[in-house]
């Protein structure tokens, strides 16, 4: 097997699994920072343990989306050493950002807002999770516009045959980059939003099942106290309101993403012609969308394509914002692009035994048709589902259905499945290139790269197996380790991340607003900050 291949799936399998992680980081961040502010504001009890849990859950995802994200640099340079000698000059600005701007303040500022309770005054305390979750969008900012050269190159020269930097705002403001990044950070609130959602059902649905909280005779919850810390009228307002602002973040984000995601397709229809056509199966130019197509699988051939239902106009729409203005085909496509990047690849040594091959412009279609269909699916669904639950615990509290408890946590996976297979879409779908051409027609267009030319040619198949073996095996390490924390403390609920409550005592009153802020989280003792972070 080609060593080109082995080393895509490492990248692949590495790369989105460190991505399940960033829509979380990115969508608790915030959350987190505005459940502080309200408990600084008012004071009240609930919105002090709505900070701590979620907290908890913040820190377990950032730390291992730090730990598995640094495998994605080092690949650079040991798989793709040819990819970052090309792109290096533009490439490692946005990455050197990241890093020194928006990953350091964010590490430095979550480290304060971690030790700092009790330590730093209220407000200074209250600003480092500000600073920290902010700096994480950051974070996703410089990553995004760095992928996003990759798909639309701009602001740069070719010298001796690499693209060089000659306009760094331009790069910083790619238009690719923005829309990217505001699907992208939407697309990270529904993960959030769903997460929230999904635990404070569950969390509901166990008092209920214990008998803690009671209905009345017209459905009205009743909150009750039970046996086991933390088990009282507080800890319902917590999941209550944890699962109402969830609800409503998910429904929001999806809108969200259908917006951004529209400018983004329109954007993908001018910039990369050949990903959208293939993502719709659209082999013919036209107006009609395919709601429904079928062919072989792992198919690059139009004629194995077979449309079963198709709605006139709406293509048109998506490209174009009209209804009647025909969208170029596959078939149409190919032609073009063999006219103007060539049918064969170069006859030079850094393709190795790939030199002279046929270049396959169309990407495999099983995969941008279904992957750009699941994320507009699994995001649908997890919003909806939000909005029904939304309805159906208007009076307080969840049903007492099992059913409805499991399909309500399972729903938690809804939206990482849509970011990682629009991730999946947006990537497979630039193929055969690793930097896409821009069709600009002013010359910028020269600046492309082939991905059979980006691998390190000094790398053999067994010696890329070998690294793809051991890190598939430690991420699922890594996969057990995280899902276990989470289950954990999930299932623990506030308890778990406020140890202080077993001897400090908790409040039996709804109406209790709890400890002040400014006097500290607990009833004066040192609460065991180690504890809280880890």
């Amino acid at each position: 097997m080609d060593p080109l291949d082995i080393a895509r799936w490492q990248f692949g399998i590495t790369t989105v699994y460190h991505f399940l992680m960033v829509p979380l980081t990115i969508g608790l961040g915030l959350s987190v920072a505005v459940m502080q502010t309200l408990w600084h504001r008012t004071g009240a009890e609930h919105y002090l343990r709505m900070t701590k849990f979620w907290g908890k859950i913040f820190l377990i995802n950032f730390i291992m989306g730090v730990a598995t994200g640094l495998v994605q640099e080092f690949q650079f340079g040991l798989a793709w050493s040819e990819y970052s000698r090309f792109v290096g000059d533009v490439f490692g600005a946005p990455l050197a950002m990241e890093a020194l701007l928006a990953f350091f303040v964010e590490s430095t500022f979550l480290g304060l807002w971690i030790f700092g309770w009790k330590r730093l005054p209220p407000r200074i305390h209250l600003a480092t999770i500000w600073l920290a979750s902010l700096a994480t969008i950051g974070s996703a900012y410089f990553i995004i516009v760095a992928n996003s050269w990759m798909q639309h190159p701009v602001g740069v020269q070719m010298i001796d045959g690499r693209p060089h930097m000659t306009d760094v705002v331009a790069v910083l403001t790619n238009n690719t980059a923005i829309v990217a990044f505001t699907h992208a950070v939407t697309g990270a609130f529904a993960v959030g939003g769903a997460m929230l959602f999904g635990v404070g059902w569950y969390h509901l649905w166990r008092r209920r099942k214990d008998g803690v909280d009671t209905v009345d005779a017209k459905g009205y919850v009743i909150p009750g106290a039970g046996k086991g810390i933390g088990r009282d009228v507080v800890e319902h307002k917590v999941w209550f309101r944890s699962l109402v602002i969830g609800g409503w973040i998910a429904v929001v984000a999806f809108a969200g993403t259908a917006i951004t995601g529209d400018a983004q397709g329109k954007l993908m229809f001018q910039q990369q012609p050949m990903k959208m056509a293939a993502a719709e199966a659209a082999c013919h130019s036209g107006t009609q969308f395919s709601v429904l197509s079928i062919g072989q699988l792992g198919s690059r051939d139009c004629s194995k394509m077979v449309a079963v239902f198709e709605v006139p106009g709406v293509l048109s729409f998506l490209a174009n914002g009209d209804f009647t203005t025909p969208v170029k085909g596959v078939n149409e496509l190919v032609p073009e692009y063999q006219q103007k990047y060539g049918t064969n690849l170069p006859d030079d040594p850094k393709y190795g035994e790939r030199a002279g091959q046929a270049i396959q412009y169309v990407p495999v279609m099983e995969v941008t048709y279904w992957g750009f269909r699941l994320m507009i699916t699994f995001g649908g669904l997890s919003a909806l589902a939000c909005f029904i639950g939304l309805i159906i615990t208007r009076k307080g509290t969840v049903p007492l259905s099992k059913p409805l408890m499991i399909s309500a946590v399972l729903g938690i996976l809804a939206p990482f499945g849509a970011n990682s297979a629009g991730w999946i879409f947006t990537e497979m779908g630039r193929q055969p290139f690793v930097v896409a051409p821009n069709p600009d027609p002013s010359g910028i267009d020269q600046v492309f790269m082939y991905t059979a030319a980006a691998v390190s040619p000094g790398v053999s198949f067994g010696e890329v197996l070998f690294s793809l073996i051991v890190l598939t095996s430690v991420y699922a390490v890594l996969a057990v380790v995280e899902v276990g924390l989470l289950v954990r403390f999930i299932r623990g609920g506030v308890a778990s991340a406020m140890p202080e409550l077993a001897h400090a005592g908790s409040p039996a009153s709804d109406d209790d607003e709890g400890p002040s802020p400014d006097r500290g989280p607990d009833d004066g003792k040192d609460s065991d900050v180690l504890a809280f972070a880890y």
